[in-house]
């Protein structure tokens, strides 16, 4: 279920799956487009929604009725309400396999803007699905109804923003290049407090390019949007060369001199996720240590820190003068193993890479 404030949304997800959602925003409504997918290899299924709303606004009151229509492929409905030969126990639950199936669903969310931080809302679902799926020995009722209510607080004035970006600001972006090695240790506790050597698991290589988007800036610390490709070479390790994308949130703060109150340096962490063709070799081979659980998974989550500096200070050339050098370390992990939709992954990779960022 995902809730936001005056423009709540009710989704009720039948999987931990990741897919994309596409979203229309009209005077005659909200119109939102999903697809998932396994990237797990658990069911290899996929599901499509689309779901309309129109949001009706009174002052601190909002209400939006809704309908949504799903389709899921037979793999991912056979998944959950299918019964195979070998899961068969007679007479209560015969062998059954649906096949794909088509899912509706009506409901109402509202919400009160309390003040301009407080709002309480309230969520009604009412749903179900085709013959295929009620038919199915592991269902007991043919529909489905859903009552969601709470509340939440915002960090920040949502209803009379007092923040406006700078306007020669609003339209930066930056590129970067990075290049670097498998690293033998962690991004937390270890290479962050100095240990930049190379992994004694793989002898593998990393190059990147970053497409950057500035979101919002702050007096310390700004926000930045990123997609990164990365380009695997890992085919000395037998694991062929492949491709890895990640896409995250970036906090990036600077440091200045105390004396001139000039740019020095800059720092950034990002979090998001990433997705590999190929599980890295270094992740299959920390799995298969004594201890490890085995799991691997494509999809993980991301994790990056940089240090950087201003090549303004050491030329004059015009294009170095927004640009900027440093270390990037990149990081796939699967959270300690807490994670479902990561594939319950305990451990992961590591790469210390050189990087060259412009900003424009």
């Amino acid at each position: 279920m995902l809730v936001t404030s005056k423009t709540l949304t009710y989704l009720p997800p039948l999987n931990n799956d990741p897919g994309f959602q596409v979203v229309s925003t009209r005077p005659w409504g909200v119109l939102k487009l999903g697809w998932i997918t396994d990237t797990l290899d658990r069911h290899n299924g996929q599901e499509v929604e689309l779901t309309y709303r129109y949001i009706f606004d009174a002052g601190p009151w909002s209400i939006s009725p809704f309908v949504r229509v799903a389709w899921q492929d037979a793999d991912l409905t056979n998944y959950y309400f299918g019964v195979s030969p070998a899961e068969e126990r007679l007479p209560d639950r015969p062998a059954y396999l649906p096949g794909e199936s088509q899912w509706i669903m009506l409901g109402l969310n509202t919400s009160w803007q309390m003040t301009d931080r407080i709002t309480f809302f309230g969520n009604f679902g009412f749903g179900g699905t085709d013959s295929e799926v009620i038919n199915s020995p592991l269902i007991e009722e043919a529909g489905t109804s859903t009552v969601f209510v709470g509340g939440t607080y915002t960090f920040g004035n949502a209803r009379r923003p007092d923040y406006i970006m700078d306007p020669d600001r609003q339209s930066e972006w930056s590129w970067r290049v990075n290049y670097g090695y498998q690293a033998d240790g962690n991004i937390v506790s270890e290479i962050d407090q100095g240990d930049f050597s190379k992994s004694t698991l793989a002898d593998t290589n990393i190059a990147g390019f970053t497409l950057g988007k500035l979101l919002s800036e702050g007096k310390r610390v700004d926000f930045v949007g990123k997609v990164s490709m990365f380009r695997h070479l890992e085919e000395d390790e037998g694991n062929d060369n492949f491709w890895s994308w990640a896409a995250f949130i970036m906090a990036r703060g600077k440091g200045y001199s105390p004396w001139t109150d000039e740019e020095v340096f800059r720092w950034g962490f990002g979090f998001g996720m990433s997705y590999a063709e190929n599980v890295p070799i270094a992740e299959q081979r920390k799995q298969t240590g004594e201890g490890a659980s085995g799991n691997t998974s494509h999809f993980l989550n991301y994790l990056e820190m940089t240090l950087d500096f201003p090549l303004k200070k050491v030329s004059k050339a015009n294009w170095l003068q927004s640009c900027y050098a440093g270390l990037t370390i990149v990081h796939r992990s699967g959270i300690f193993g807490t994670s479902d939709i990561l594939g319950d992954v305990a451990g992961g990779a590591d790469w210390i890479t050189a990087h060259l960022e412009c900003t424009r």
